[in-house]
C-alpha cells in the first residue's frame, strides 16, 4: 500500500535519528535547558535574522496553537480566523476548549483577504453593542493553509499592518511551514514572517521531525510567564532534549530547506501524473497538498492500491481527495501511482 495521506506517516529523517542515537546516554537538564536546545534556539534565530527572539518548543500542532492563543488573549478576547482555519474546522474545538472563541471570516482559497479583514474590524468597532461580545484578540493565519494556499509577501505586510493599527498580535501556523518556503512560487521568505508577524511556530512533526514545534515570539516579545501557560496545556516536554536534537539538526546545513524543496519537488511530479491523465484540480495549490477531483467508481478503486485523504464531496459522482507528498515520498511511489492512474 502506497501512501500520500499525509505528511507524517513516516518517523523521522535519518540524520536525526542518528543524532539521537549519539546522545542517547548522555545525562542532560530536562524542560529545554540542555545545551542542544540552546544550540537549536541560536540558529533558528540566525535562520530568522533575529538575535533577539525567543522561542519555545512544544509538542504538537494543536496544543501549540491553544498555548500560544490562549496566552496571547484576554478572558473576553477571541481569535479572529478563516472559516477553514485548523483551529476551526480540525482542532476539535481546541481553542474553545481554554475559554476563547473561534471568530470566523471569509475565506479565499484557505486565506483570509487583507479587505476582509479589515472590514470585519471595521464593522465590530462600530457596532454599539460591542460591550456584549468576544472582542477579536488577535488574528491567525496558517502558511501554507488548509488547502496548500500561500500568501503573498504583499498580503503579509497588509494583514500586519491593519493587526497593528488596531494593536492585535499576527500569529501564523508554521505546521507546513518548510514547503511553502520552497515552493518555487512564493515570494515569502522566513525573514519576511520574522518582519511581519507577532509570533510563528516552525513545523517539525510534518517536515522531517518525530513530534516538536518551535515557537518563535521575533521581538522578545513573549508574553510574561509563557512557558508556566505551556506546562499548564500539557504542551512542556520533559525530556526537552528531544525536541532540541531534532531541531538542532533539521537547521544544521540547511536540512529543513532541503528535505522542504524535496517535498516540493515530488509534489510538482505527482501533479504532472494527474494532469497528463486528464484528471482535474479542485484549485491550484504550490505545496505539498493537491487537492484531485475524482470519480467515485475510480477513487473506490485507487483506495486498493493508495492511502490519500477525503476532503469533501463534490457532487453525487465526484469527490475531492487530497494527495500529500512529503519529505520522505520516494520517486518509485510516483512512478507507482502513475500506473495506477
Amino acid at each position: 500500500m502506497i501512501s500520500f495521506e499525509n505528511d507524517y506517516a513516516e518517523g523521522a529523517h535519518e540524520a536525526i535519528l542518528k543524532r539521537l542515537m549519539e546522545t542517547n546516554l548522555e545525562q542532560l537538564s530536562g524542560y529545554g535547558s540542555d545545551p542542544y536546545c540552546e544550540s537549536a534556539k541560536e540558529k533558528i534565530r540566525r535562520a530568522c535574522g533575529c538575535p533577539a527572539a525567543e522561542i519555545h518548543f512544544l509538542v504538537g500542532g494543536t496544543q501549540t496553537n491553544a498555548t500560544v492563543i490562549e496566552a496571547l488573549l484576554k478572558n473576553y478576547e477571541g481569535v479572529v480566523s478563516a472559516g477553514t482555519g485548523h483551529v476551526n474546522c480540525h482542532e476539535a474545538g481546541a481553542i474553545e476548549h481554554t475559554g476563547h472563541k473561534v471568530l470566523t471570516v471569509g475565506q479565499h482559497a484557505g486565506k483570509i483577504d487583507p479587505a476582509d479583514l479589515e472590514q470585519y474590524l471595521k464593522n465590530f468597532y462600530e457596532d454599539e453593542n460591542r460591550e456584549h461580545m468576544v472582542f477579536p484578540g488577535m488574528v491567525y493565519i496558517s502558511h501554507p493553509t488548509e488547502y496548500g494556499t500561500l500568501y503573498s509577501r504583499e498580503e503579509l505586510e497588509k494583514l500586519s499592518e491593519i493587526c497593528r493599527r488596531y494593536q492585535m498580535p499576527l500569529y501564523l501556523d508554521g505546521a507546513r511551514l518548510g514547503y511553502g518556503l520552497m515552493s518555487p512560487e512564493t515570494d515569502v521568505t522566513l525573514q519576511d514572517i520574522a518582519r511581519y508577524c507577532d509570533v510563528f511556530y516552525i513545523g517539525g512533526t510534518k517536515v522531517g521531525a518525530f513530534c516538536g514545534e518551535a515557537v518563535v515570539f521575533p521581538r522578545k516579545n513573549a508574553p510574561k510567564y509563557f512557558m508556566t501557560t505551556v506546562k499548564q496545556q500539557g504542551a512542556l516536554l520533559a525530556k526537552g532534549r528531544l525536541l532540541g536534537i531534532q531541531f538542532d539538526t533539521l537547521f544544521t546545513d540547511g536540512l529543513y530547506f532541503e528535505i522542504s524543496r524535496h517535498a516540493i519537488d515530488m509534489a510538482r511530479k505527482l501533479k504532472r501524473c494527474f494532469a497528463d491523465k486528464g484528471y482535474e484540480f479542485y484549485l491550484e495549490s504550490p505545496t505539498n497538498q493537491q487537492f484531485v477531483i475524482l470519480d467515485n467508481g475510480k477513487m473506490e478503486e485507487l483506495k486498493k492500491e493508495l492511502k490519500f485523504s477525503f476532503w469533501e464531496k463534490l457532487d453525487e459522482n465526484h469527490t475531492v481527495v487530497r494527495f500529500a507528498t512529503s519529505w520522505a515520498t520516494r520517486e518509485e511511489d510516483i512512478r507507482s501511482l502513475e500506473r495506477l492512474l
